[in-house]
């Protein structure tokens, strides 16, 4: 009796327990498989945020809102910017003259002298070139060295480039029979064109002495140093294509560029600083200003234009020699 009531009592325990005899048609849901930390759910970023230290919540609340915050900031920061420059610009404008009226300043006495005494003070008939080489020589001294300082910089750093370059063993060295230079890679080619060579010989004589022409009557005409200088690069700049940077390089090389271009350089501030000291100390000039109209006139503003001249052809090349085969 007592084992048929535990039997009893026992199956009772299994049935609560769920461990009872089951039907045949059940189905049994699988358990899931455990959860893998890798697929757990990260925590959220504000979650995150109570959890860490004071150092931490910073560097919490930065990532969440920094990129906002440098964002509005800036925006904000342009915009006044903007509103500040606009305000100085608006008064600016604001306390000019009128068009027209005696007090503008395209009616003042500098204009006037320069118009009026020009010729008789500077010795040029070109006005122009009285005023860029004469009044205000030395701004244009400053913007030659600007262009000399330019030129040497992009030197200095494409040769750099350029040292480093040939270090490197990874591909072959050439030595480029033309221009006698050692370089990395292929030889470099220019366009073999027999009509571009045979256009190059008629037009580089005559683009060269329209550039000296321009250069040495910017006294007497429009032209002058800057637009001379400019022609005379474009001639190089054509022997360069029709023959090849090797020919170039036999009569204007880097060291020719450097040589003529401090030289010339050196030449203006000299030339300008006795101009300067004598005219400041109302000191006699002893250089002649000659007769207005005549090539040798002009004191100083010829050579002046010459050396300009020199620098603004060799920069105007040895950028467009630099950026084409890295060499000059």
């Amino acid at each position: 009796m007592n084992e048929e009531l535990k039997a009893v009592w026992a199956s009772f325990f299994n049935w609560v327990m769920g461990n009872g005899p089951r039907p045949e048609n059940e189905v049994i849901p699988a358990e899931p498989p455990p959860a893998l930390p890798f697929t757990q759910k990260p925590k959220d970023k504000y979650s995150r945020f109570h959890e860490a230290t004071l150092k931490e919540r910073y560097s919490q609340w930065l990532e969440i809102h920094g990129l906002h915050l440098f964002s509005v900031l800036y925006s904000g920061v342009s915009v006044l910017l903007c509103i500040v420059l606009v305000s100085l610009l608006l008064a600016t404008v604001a306390e000019l003259p009128p068009f027209g009226h005696e007090r503008n300043p395209a009616n003042n006495e500098v204009i006037e002298r320069y118009v009026k005494h020009g010729g008789r003070e500077t010795g040029a008939q070109n006005i122009v070139a009285g005023l860029i080489l004469d009044y205000r020589a030395f701004d244009t001294f400053g913007e030659s060295s600007v262009l000399f300082t330019a030129a040497v910089s992009v030197l200095m750093i494409l040769g750099a480039s350029r040292r480093n370059s040939l270090k490197d063993d990874s591909k072959p060295h050439t030595h480029d029979p033309e221009s006698g230079i050692l370089q990395r890679g292929p030889p470099l080619m220019h366009h073999d064109d027999a009509i571009l060579r045979g256009v190059a010989s008629l037009s580089i004589p005559v683009i060269l002495m329209m550039g000296c022409v321009v250069v040495i009557n910017g006294h007497l005409s429009p032209g002058g140093g800057f637009s001379g200088g400019a022609i005379l690069s474009t001639a190089l700049i054509l022997a360069a294509n029709a023959y090849g940077f090797g020919k170039v390089h036999a009569f204007f090389s880097e060291r020719t560029f450097i040589v003529s271009s401090s030289t010339a350089l050196m030449i203006y501030a000299l030339s300008k600083g006795y101009s300067f000291f004598t005219g400041a100390n109302h000191l006699h000039s002893i250089i002649p200003k000659g007769t207005i109209g005549n090539i040798l006139s002009a004191g100083l503003i010829l050579p002046l234009d010459i050396c300009v001249g020199l620098i603004v052809a060799g920069t105007l090349y040895g950028f467009y020699a630099l950026f084409s085969e890295g060499d000059m």
